[in-house]
């Protein structure tokens, strides 16, 4: 056996318990021109007769000098692979990697609608899966999150390398003569990503545990495991609350009721569980503060009173019933990363509401504008956000929660989760404008090492 034999029979066993033993018709790929999607590309046109016709998307982000190379090296090597290609590239650069994904995966879904291609495959690997697990680990993510990437997820999407180290394709790309381009941008440590592959991980393994990488991918294995146990049992755990659904007078808005009294039955890690499964089944997602707070509803609520959880879920207690009222959509959020001191321009969306966003070097230390910040006290990169629960900012009284904030200043409640606020890279909360700013950043007068680097202006709004 060899690297060409191995992976492409591995190939072939990941496609058939992905999506069958049957001929899969066409399909498209995601292709970046990068060494993975240039190996999943070569194995779909060359190593496996699974597909009838293959196709390629290519999006230029449009964030790096040398994107549109990139995007001419890929037509070549479409034409000479003989590969059907659609390219885009951004009107205007994503100031950030959640943006980036966000337009590539919108360009992806349209093309493939309007090609009418039922499967897209992305070449994201075994060590994607381990950055995506740690990555979540470090935010605090739950069980769910520890699941890190898919292979698999509706409608039609596919990632048929996850079960393959990044070494796997490099020896397969070298066996077969394959040529990638590199993006410099992947070396730079002012992204997320890029600390946890070059920085994190390797220290990780040489000082902590030998095989970081793979315990993270086995810790993704059992988190599937424990979601795929749950989901097995709460319909049954379900069926014994007298579950119904409702549609509110003119069918605007749709919601769950079901028995008080079978749900406090249940202990509370358990109603946590159900709470979280119920909103998935109204269309929302509910964080840990939401759950947490209809935990303390469900079993301390008198009828008629009711609860904002977030995420336009809302939780009443009718009787004996408990209903659970999904409002209208909010569109998850787009928040802005601010990578470096330059000058740049974004938009934002914060509960659904766009917020602009740009930024500039500038030598007016004198301007009493709140946005403007000495650049020595400033830890890159910025990131321009909505309110999480516990945020706090440090005035000059001391330490306050911004929620507090907030209410002090009459911020309407559905505009809260609306309200941007300004973190550095060490989760330092410096602004929220127009309410507060941090204390300990300088005041606009003297802020430490001003006169030698200068100042920083950034306007939301």
């Amino acid at each position: 056996m060899n690297a060409v034999s191995d992976l492409r029979s591995g190939f072939d066993q990941a496609l058939a318990s992905l999506v069958g033993v049957e001929p899969m018709g066409p399909v498209m790929v995601a292709f970046s021109g990068g060494l993975d999607s240039c190996v999943l590309l070569h194995l779909l046109r060359f190593g496996t007769d699974r597909a009838s016709e293959v196709f390629v998307a290519h999006f230029d982000h449009a964030m790096r000098d040398e994107s549109a190379a990139d995007a001419e090296w890929v037509r070549g090597l479409c034409l000479a692979w003989d590969v059907p290609l659609t390219i885009a590239r951004a009107q205007t650069a994503p100031a950030s990697e959640a943006g980036a994904r966000k337009a590539r995966y919108e360009f992806l879904e349209r093309v493939r609608a309007e090609e009418n291609i039922p499967w897209l495959m992305t070449a994201h690997h075994a060590d994607d899966q381990a950055e995506t697990v740690l990555f979540r680990v470090l935010r605090g993510t739950g069980i769910e999150g520890l699941a890190g990437i898919p292979g698999a997820r509706e409608p039609g999407l596919i990632r048929p390398l996850l079960g393959f180290w990044r070494d796997d394709l490099e020896a397969y790309a070298h066996s077969v003569g394959l040529s990638w381009r590199e993006d410099a941008s992947n070396a730079a440590l002012g992204y997320a990503r890029n600390t946890i592959r070059r920085s994190l991980l390797p220290l990780a393994e040489a000082q902590v545990a030998q095989g970081a990488r793979r315990s993270l991918v086995r810790l993704a294995g059992i988190a599937r495991e424990n979601e795929a146990a749950w989901e097995s049992v709460l319909p049954d755990i379900v069926a014994g609350l007298d579950l119904t659904e409702i549609e509110e007078e003119g069918g605007s808005r749709l919601g769950l009721s079901w028995n008080r009294d079978a749900a406090c039955a249940l202990s509370q890690p358990l109603q946590a569980r159900v709470v979280r499964h119920l909103a998935a089944l109204a269309g929302r997602r509910l964080e840990e503060a939401g759950t947490r707070l209809a935990v303390e509803f469900i079993t301390a609520s008198r009828s008629g009173s009711g609860i904002e959880l977030g995420g336009g879920l809302e939780l009443r207690r009718e009787l004996d019933r408990l209903v659970l009222i999904a409002g209208v959509s909010v569109a998850p959020d787009v928040p802005i990363q601010i990578p470096e001191v330059g000058t740049g321009a974004a938009e934002a969306l914060l509960g659904g509401r766009p917020v602009s966003v740009s930024w500039e070097e500038t030598s007016d230390g004198d301007c009493v504008d709140e946005g403007v910040f000495p650049v020595a006290a400033l830890e890159f990169p910025l990131l321009v956000r909505g309110r999480e629960p516990g945020d706090r900012i440090r005035l000059s009284g001391g330490s306050r929660k911004v929620k507090k904030i907030l209410l002090e200043a009459r911020i309407p409640e559905g505009r809260r989760a609306q309200t941007p606020v300004l973190v550095d890279a060490g989760g330092r909360l410096l602004w929220v404008p127009g309410v507060a700013r941090a204390a300990d950043i300088g005041d606009g007068e003297g802020g430490r090492g001003a006169e030698d680097n200068g100042w920083f202006k950034i306007q939301i709004g």
